[in-house]
């Protein structure tokens, strides 16, 4: 008998205490966390993150649209508030948003040739279509991939140290996507793929977009996840009144808005805990509003701090630390697997990234050339992972090429020596064998031009290129003969080109090649004194051996603010079809270089040497270095010079230096000021006195960077002459 008390006893105390514990594990409550879209405006949900972080929430599962899917991305994968705040401030959204790549990473070939055209139309089944967005989204891409790369072999998203989902809408169905597995970067991509702004993204073969369109507070999705509580926070603000519709993104915007809020409040009636920050001054374009932003969702969502401690309390467990183990500093490159180069070989691939099996590079080396790569615009995809292994890394690349391989281009120019000119270009890739590019300029106007090139590129290897040019222009110059002043002179050029090129990490280029030049100079104000319609200065067939070394690491093109240009061109006039019966084999050397640097982030000093000289003998005074003049595409032997005219001053030799200052008193707007002085000679050593006789030219400007390119208006003048001149210059030039 007194054993079985005993043993009734403990039964009972075994069943009270399995009861108690039982209660314990039932009072823990899991919490689901929504985050809607709202572009800009998702940076409020960094500050409603660190209230809920504050009162000790321990959040179990997060759904996420848009913006919201990548701020719920990153907190999914691990990241603290504090992290997260660190890593986005310090972004530029803007040339995120625009796919804006920095000048260094461009091919070599685009920046000598690809910087002048305003216009970009593409070009299927031989009609002309625009654009699908005005970005491809790949800075988006790079973006959320680098952030995410502690987790990028997690591809179901339950196992991420918070299980997280997001939305997509199908652009073929209008049905939403709901991604929960895959390439995490990708499926936050394709979610925040808002239309127009960015391509929509191929997932599985199907062709996605922006979440928020089908539904931007994903509610139930998280619900069904396993929450016991949903926490919304909800970035919903009312219709934009026609003074707010100043963009085509806001219109857009509001046009989604309005299939968007379709269910929104059903959705809200479904949350447990509600936080809607006022997001009514701001856009989803406002990013440069980050701490204003944040502050208004944190304090939105301190409002609700009693209930978020309220909630914590029902946690039986916190949220444990996760330490992000991002990969080393530094790749040894085990193997390399590339899928989707159907159009360009491995060599161009690797050559353009710079990495090769058995090297080894630096996490910011790789980066930098997928940037390589992805300023080729030969690509609108390019999705990378790694392989860890004890004896290396396996770098997998899926790359989605452009399917758009023929695009025309357009731009106008005008300045006082070609006048009027508006440019169509067509450009086509791939055309003949793999890696190629051709380009076709034809200019109309007041001087008719075109520019012919194509270039197969092979990277780092040597690569093989043709280029055609026809150029023309008349202009008056002094000529002091014969009891005439000045003559207006025609310049023709026709010059045809085989070269082979090699570029080294997209900056520095090396080439030799054979040239065919044809010039015809010739003036028909003589005719009266020589009794002749026309009268030649040049009329010549030549052929050239031509080398050049090239080197130029400018941010832009034009109003540069940071970097250094070197361009030194070697050419040998070996044969002549002898115009003036009296022709000897000589050669030019020709050098250019170029240092800029801003202080205070505004005041830009840009210093620039050239110098050239002639070996042997040229009889021929066309081909002399012909200085003065104001321009960005004089051809051949004539240089600018500021405070002369064009071809004002003629020699042999030449050394010129150019002090610039600019000085950007508002975004894109310059005040300039030039300084320039020179030495034009047959013989520019002088026996050493080469600052004898030097000419001083000095200009003052105003220059705006507009998307038709420059427009500038420039008044120099000369201490030696006492001329003065006015300049000015509208778009790109070419």
């Amino acid at each position: 008998m007194r054993k079985k008390l005993i043993v009734i006893l403990l039964l009972i105390t075994v069943t009270i205490t399995f009861s108690q514990e039982n209660d314990s594990i039932k009072k823990d409550v899991k919490v689901g966390l929504v985050l809607s879209g709202g572009g800009a405006k998702g940076f409020a949900h960094l500050g409603a993150l660190k209230v809920l972080e504050e009162a000790g929430v321990r959040v179990d599962y997060i759904g996420g649209t848009s913006m919201g899917a990548i701020i719920g991305s990153m907190y999914a994968s691990g990241y603290t508030v504090r992290e997260m705040d660190s890593l986005l401030q310090v972004l530029d959204f803007d040339k995120i948003m625009q796919d804006i790549i920095p000048r260094k990473s461009k091919p070599f070939y685009e920046k000598q040739i690809g910087e002048k055209y305003a216009l970009t139309f593409p070009v299927k089944n031989g009609k002309i279509g625009i654009p699908k967005a005005l970005s491809k989204g790949q800075n988006v891409l790079n973006l959320v991939s680098q952030l995410l790369q502690h987790v990028d072999t997690i591809d179901d998203f339950n196992k991420l140290p918070i299980p997280f989902l997001c939305i997509a809408t199908n652009l073929e169905t209008g049905e939403q996507e709901l991604l929960r597995n895959g390439f995490l970067p990708k499926a936050v991509q394709a979610s925040g793929a808002f239309p127009t702004l960015l391509e929509p993204v191929e997932i599985n073969g199907k062709l996605l977009v922006d979440g928020g369109v089908v539904n931007n507070f994903p509610v139930e999705e998280v619900r069904a996840m396993g929450a016991d509580i949903i926490i919304g926070i909800d970035l919903k603000s009312d219709y934009q009144n026609k003074s707010g519709l100043n963009s085509a993104v806001e219109i857009i915007n509001q046009i989604i808005n309005f299939q968007m809020y379709k269910n929104h409040d059903d959705r809200i009636d479904k949350t447990d805990l509600y936080v809607h920050p006022d997001m009514h001054e701001y856009t989803v374009t406002s990013f440069d509003k980050f701490d204003e932003i944040i502050k208004i969702g944190e304090e939105s969502a301190r409002l609700k701090f009693d209930e978020f401690v309220s909630i914590a309390n029902q946690q039986t467990t916190k949220r444990t630390p996760y330490k992000i183990n991002s990969h080393a500093q530094e790749i040894f490159i085990k193997s390399i697997e590339i899928d989707g180069n159907q159009n360009y070989t491995r060599t161009y691939i690797k050559g353009k990234m710079k990495i090769d099996k058995g090297k080894t590079i630096t996490y910011s080396e790789f980066l930098e050339g997928i940037n390589n790569l992805s300023a080729t615009r030969n690509f609108t995809n390019i999705q990378y992972q790694f392989e860890e292994h004890i004896d290396g890394t396996v770098i997998h690349l899926n790359l989605k090429q452009e399917d758009i391989s023929t695009h025309v281009k357009f731009a106008a120019h005008y300045d006082q020596l070609y006048k009027t000119g508006v440019l169509a270009n067509v450009t086509s890739k791939h055309l003949l064998t793999k890696n190629d590019i051709f380009s076709a300029d034809l200019i109309l106007g007041d001087n008719l031009r075109y520019n012919l090139d194509y270039f197969i590129d092979n990277g780092s290897n040597w690569s093989f290129g043709f280029k055609s040019r026809y150029n023309s222009f008349n202009t008056n110059i002094d000529y002091d003969q014969d009891n005439v002043n000045r003559i207006n002179i025609n310049y023709r050029d026709f010059t045809n080109q085989l070269y082979f090129e090699t570029v080294l990490n997209q900056k520095f280029a090396i080439g030799i090649g054979a040239e065919h030049k044809r010039i015809n100079a010739f003036t028909e104000t003589l005719a009266n004194v020589n009794n002749q319609e026309k009268t030649y200065f040049d009329k010549t067939d030549y052929t050239n051996f031509i080398s050049y070394l090239k080197f130029d690491t400018y941010d832009k093109k034009y109003f540069q603010k940071e970097g250094a240009f070197v361009d030194i061109d070697f050419k040998w006039y070996l044969f002549a079809s002898d115009f003036d019966e009296n022709f000897n084999s000589f050669s030019q050397l020709k050098g250019k270089i170029g240092y800029v640097h801003t202080f205070f982030n505004s005041l830009s000093a840009h210093i620039t040497s050239e110098a050239g000289i002639t070996i042997g003998e040229n009889s021929n005074e066309i081909l002399n270095y012909n200085l003065g003049g104001y321009g960005d595409n004089y051809i051949n032997t004539f240089i600018p010079f500021y405070g002369y005219e064009i071809g004002s001053l003629s020699g042999q030799g030449f050394l010129k230096t150019n002090l610039a200052l600019r000085y950007e008193f508002i975004k894109n707007h310059y005040l300039i000021s030039n300084a320039n002085a020179a030495r034009v000679e047959n013989d520019i050593f002088n026996e050493g006195r080469i600052f004898e006789n030097t000419k001083l030219g000095y200009g003052l400007g105003y220059g705006f960077d507009s998307f038709l390119g420059p427009i500038e208006i420039n008044y120099n003048w000369s201490p030696d002459t006492h001329n003065h001149f006015w300049y000015f210059n509208l778009g790109f030039w070419f």
